[in-house]
Order: C-alpha cells, then structure tokens, then sequence
C-alpha cells in the first residue's frame, strides 16, 4: 500500500490508474483493477443511453466494493448524449469519481461540483493543465507524446511535460504517457506526480476483453511500433504499426484532405478490431510502453508485480545515496 494525494482523494489503495479504453473497459475488466488496488472507469461514450451507463455502473457495483470512477469523454464525436445526461446518470446512480477527457470541462465544473464528485480531468498539454487548475478540478491527469491515443500536437515527452504542469499547478498529478512498469512508477512519484496512468500496458492482461491474438502483437511489438497518424489533420493519434497505418502516413505525405482520410478513420473498426484479433484494418490506440510489455498476465498479478518492482527500484536507490 502507498499513500499519495491520489490514494488518499480516491480511497483506493495504490496510486495507479488504469487508462478509460472506449470498448475495452468493460465492468468486469474495471472491478478487476478496482479489487486489485487501482482506479479504473467506465467509459460512457460506450453506452447509448443513461439507463445503459447506469446498468453498468449497477454491474459494476456488484462485481466490487472498491472505488472506480467513470469517463466522460467531451469530444463531440465520441459522446452519444449531451455530456450533462451522462454526468447526471453518474451522479444519479451514486458514483464518486469523474473522469473528463477532451475538450474543455469548464461549463460543467459547476455541476460536477455541486454533486460533490472527486473530478480528474486528463489533457495532454501544459496550458490545459493550466486552465483546469484554475477552475477546481481535484486531480490533473496530463499524457506526454509516448501515449497511446491522443497526444498533443506540441509533442512534448512526458519526462519533460509532467515536471512542468507539476510546477504550475496546484491540484495532484496523474502522470501519463510511457508508464508501464515498478521503475516508471516510481520515476513519476520521484518527479512529484501523485500517481501514474497506464493504458497499454493493462491491455496486455487476461481481464482486458482483448482478443488474444492482438495482445499477443503487444507483446511481440517493439517500442518502435507505434506510428502518429492524423497529424495532419491536427488531431494526432499513437497507435499501433499496421500496413493500415502505414497507409494513412503515406495518402497524409501526399497531401491528403479529411474527406480523402475518412475511409480509414472509422473509429468502430479500431474498437471492434481489438476485440476480434482483426487488426489488420482500422487504427488501433497503442504508446511505445509496447517495447516493454513481454508477458499477459492477471491485472492483480500486474499490480503486485509492478509494485514489487517499484520496491526494489526504490532499495537500490537508498543503497546509492551515501548518509
């Protein structure tokens, strides 16, 4: 157990997050990170309506008695109901912890205020970070470019991101963007984050409704297979190295327009791929922490592992510095 300002804010016992993946985190797989000591959420852009969002929630609730929050995702593209029905469905079935992600919560903080949920709110580029401090949110999670899926266009690296928005604001930091491992945990806890978030790696467990043969391409794929596709279209994206990747990067050299790219931009292949194994077509999220993921196992297995291995890192270090 370790105590932080994300442990002690959240109730939960190990200052880890496991990264909102539309389509992936799915009640089963959200209690399993839950019973194992970290925080995970249930992404409501995957649900249709309130009532669906708040079975989960429901669902959820019986598979854990540990805290878990739930992503609201304030893309436009990516919401299926105004952002407020699925802030008032969360907040109606007596979840504690909200996740904003995207654009702007600003015309939302006084409502999410006002039901007293903890608010994390995730961005990826230090004046964002900014803003949200300045309107209250609890905790800032903020992603370097290493991350899988959306990273800023600025292409800053966490080790020098995070250190930044941890000198300009208030609120505790979630840490994201290549963490995957005991010794990232404790490098981001060394440079004063709260807490990390790990996406890619909790992909590459056997709770993740990731079809195998994908989480085996993981587990193969070295840290040099992710490529940023969209940059173009200024809303770049980390994901995994495909021949369909592969040909966005390329019709994006020549000049390609949106409505040239949108063939290859549909989102449901990506989320439905995953699940398949059919990887081939779509795109598919993924950070270079691939290049250190070499085994599946259990999240519970995961999180001690990574938690033995911060202990360690941390033993050597004591051994190194000299009374």
């Amino acid at each position: 157990m370790l105590k932080t300002k994300m442990t002690e804010m959240l109730g939960i016992r190990l200052p880890l997050q496991c990264g909102t993946m539309q389509g992936l985190s799915r009640p089963e797989f959200v209690a399993a990170v839950a019973e194992a000591g970290g925080l995970a959420c249930l992404p409501a852009a995957t649900f249709e309506t309130p009532e669906n969002l708040q079975a989960a929630i429901e669902q959820t609730r019986g598979l854990t008695d540990q805290p878990f929050g739930v992503n609201v995702s304030l893309f436009p593209a990516l919401t299926p109901r105004p952002p407020e029905e699925m802030i008032q469905a969360a907040v109606d079935s007596g979840a504690a912890i909200l996740e904003t992600a995207g654009r702007s919560p600003e015309p939302y903080r006084e409502m999410i205020s006002a039901a007293g949920l903890i608010h994390i709110h995730k961005c990826a580029r230090l004046r964002d970070a900014i803003k949200v401090d300045k309107m209250g949110v609890d905790l800032i999670s903020v992603v370097g470019t290493e991350c899988g899926g959306h990273p800023s266009l600025e292409g800053v690296t966490s080790l020098v991101l995070i250190p930044r928005v941890l000198e300009s604001v208030e609120a505790p930091v979630i840490a994201g963007g290549g963490f995957g491992s005991g010794r990232s945990l404790l490098a981001a806890l060394a440079l004063g984050a709260a807490g990390v978030n790990m996406g890619t790696r909790f992909m590459a467990t056997r709770e993740c409704p990731v079809h195998e043969t994908a989480k085996q391409r993981l587990v193969e794929a070295p840290e040099t297979d992710s490529v940023l596709v969209m940059q173009s279209l200024k809303n770049p994206c980390r994901a995994l190295r495909t021949a369909w990747t592969e040909k966005i990067l390329e019709m994006e050299g020549q000049g390609a327009t949106l409505e040239d790219l949108k063939p290859y931009l549909s989102g449901e292949s990506g989320r439905t791929g995953w699940i398949q194994g059919t990887i081939d077509r779509g795109i598919f999220p993924a950070g270079q922490v691939m290049g250190l993921v070499h085994d599946v196992p259990f999240v519970a297995e995961l999180i001690e592992e990574i938690m033995e291995e911060a202990a360690r890192a941390k033993r050597s270090l004591d051994s190194i510095f000299l009374s």
